[in-house]
């Protein structure tokens, strides 16, 4: 199992995440028409020339499942409960087709549960950079996460 457990988890504890991910126009296309968005920004190439970015945006929501996904082998992969919320979810900065991906974490606070004495709550902070190096997405994560076995 590659993530960590509750104890192994400190405040101030940083991931630098190895995976990337060059997101594309059918990642894009797909990813909106099957969350039933029809927003032009994201479908439309016509009707997006004429914005100010010029091109299609891609949709956010694709941005943040992809941040999220690429920090669960290092942190929660196989050892948490569930995901508790997140908050603070911010966009920054556009994303585009051939944009490159990369993925941070820090943790910003641990404390035990009051309801589940055999879980502990890990609050994460997130950022999704591209190739650029310029951060396009940040969220805070709450998750429930296991303790050690006994």
């Amino acid at each position: 199992m590659a993530g960590l457990y509750f104890e192994d988890f400190k405040v101030g504890q940083e991931f630098k995440h190895p995976f990337t991910r060059t997101v594309t126009e059918m990642d894009n296309t797909m990813f909106s028409l099957l969350t039933m968005n029809p927003q032009p920004l994201h479908i439309d190439a016509h009707f997006s020339a004429s914005t100010e970015f010029g091109q299609r945006l891609f949709n956010s929501l694709y941005t943040l499942g992809i941040m999220i996904g690429m920090t669960v082998y290092e942190t929660t992969m196989g050892t948490t409960v569930a995901n508790l919320g997140m908050t603070d979810v911010n966009f920054p900065k556009p994303v585009f087709h051939g944009d490159t991906l990369r993925a941070t974490t820090r943790v910003l606070s641990v404390r035990d549960s009051k309801s589940r004495p055999q879980a502990g709550i890990v609050e994460f902070e997130h950022h999704a950079l591209n190739q650029k190096n310029e951060i396009v997405a940040t969220c805070r994560r709450m998750a429930l996460m296991h303790r050690k076995p006994a």
